[in-house]
């Protein structure tokens, strides 16, 4: 199966299913030296673990992750880190009733239609469970950028209708980890868990927004043409289970704007070790122009759609085409939105480590 591997010199592979004994992975292009802090990679999985609340999935795994190689006495030694994350908690009995059943809006079909046959426990490698070992490598990249003062922090924005008003600069990013829904303004986040609470007993799913900043960043990160910084930010998010869209900057707003209103204009911000600091007035750009970082924030918004599993009858066909009704059953995310904020910091972590060392490359 080709398209395990993402980035370009800090680079993550990885293997496994959803009920399988394991899931792990390589990370290859980590510089030699970094400090493993094995207390934060573990509290990084505790943020995407199921079973956190009574707003997750009640499936129950630790998600304790065991390093195999290419990292001595606590340090990066520039070989690859081979890890894997044992799966302990599968209840593959809760799918037999829809092995030959399409569900919808699953990758059941597509599947089955690519390769000819399909793991149907919990959708195998189409499940979001693969996503623990994106975890695992953003929090190497993550402890990578910490050396260089560049942090990513996301939250939940939006859950349905109920929106977070607020800009991000307005906002307490500390109080983030407060709520069960990780939104950092107790009264929207009263109000979203609220929501989903009602939604799961009817059966039901809700999606929304993440939403991620990225302060820190030096000017001229990102490649052209094809390999812009925004680019390859879209396609780490877009690549994360249940996704549907990805803006940055004004993103679709701009077009409410006028080009006078929206551009951000250059000043001088005075002196900076006898060079004057370049910088703007505005960032609707949210950071990124041309491809390249300009040393402002970036941010940007991740829209997930809802669950596809809902504990409701659905119509839809088995593999013989014959038509059948399923419903779902066991354990899944009434909204899949909490367990996502870490997952979308972990894939912005990546894309900024991976923009680093090829800027590195690209000077003499």
């Amino acid at each position: 199966m080709a398209g395990n591997t993402f980035g370009s010199l800090f680079q993550l592979t990885t293997f496994g299913e959803s009920h399988g004994a394991a899931i792990g992975g390589i990370i290859d292009g980590c510089p030699a030296g970094l400090e493993i802090d094995s207390d934060f990679v573990r509290s990084e999985l505790q943020r995407r673990k199921p079973g956190q609340s009574h707003i997750t999935t009640q499936r129950k795994e630790e998600d304790e992750v065991k390093f195999m190689s290419g990292i001595f006495e606590g340090k990066t030694t520039g070989h690859p880190i081979g890890f894997i994350i044992e799966n302990t908690n599968q209840k593959s009995n809760d799918y037999e009733h829809i092995k030959g059943a399409y569900r919808p809006s699953h990758a059941d079909f597509t599947y089955q239609e690519k390769y000819g046959i399909r793991d149907h426990r919990g959708g195998g490698r189409s499940s979001a469970r693969e996503t623990a070992c994106r975890i695992v490598g953003g929090a190497v990249a993550k402890l990578y950028l910490k050396h260089l003062n560049i942090s990513v922090q996301a939250y939940v924005s939006q859950v349905g209708h109920i929106k977070l008003e607020k800009k991000y600069q307005d906002l307490d990013l500390s109080k983030t980890e407060e709520s069960i829904i990780r939104c950092p303004d107790a009264a929207t986040a009263y109000k979203m868990v609220s929501y989903i609470e009602d939604i799961r007993k009817e059966g039901n799913t809700i999606g929304g927004i993440v939403s991620c900043v990225i302060k820190g960043t030096p000017a001229g990160l990102g490649e052209p043409v094809f390999d812009k910084l925004h680019a390859d930010l879209g396609k780490a998010m877009l690549s994360i289970n249940a996704v549907k869209g990805f803006e940055y900057g004004e993103g679709f707003n701009s077009i409410h704007f006028k080009g006078s209103e929206l551009n951000d204009v250059f000043v001088s911000s005075g002196e900076v070790e006898n060079n004057r600091k370049i910088t703007t007035t505005t960032n609707h750009s949210g950071g990124i122009q041309g491809g390249i970082s300009n040393g402002q924030d970036i941010y940007f918004n991740v829209a997930f759609k809802p669950v596809a599993t809902i504990m409701q009858d659905q119509q839809s066909v088995d593999k013989d085409g014959n038509e059948t009704t399923i419903k779902g059953k066991g354990r899944h995310d009434p909204c899949v939105l909490p367990r996502a904020v870490p997952i979308v910091e972990s894939m912005a972590a990546l894309v900024l480590a991976d923009a680093v060392l090829r800027n590195k490359v690209a000077k003499i």
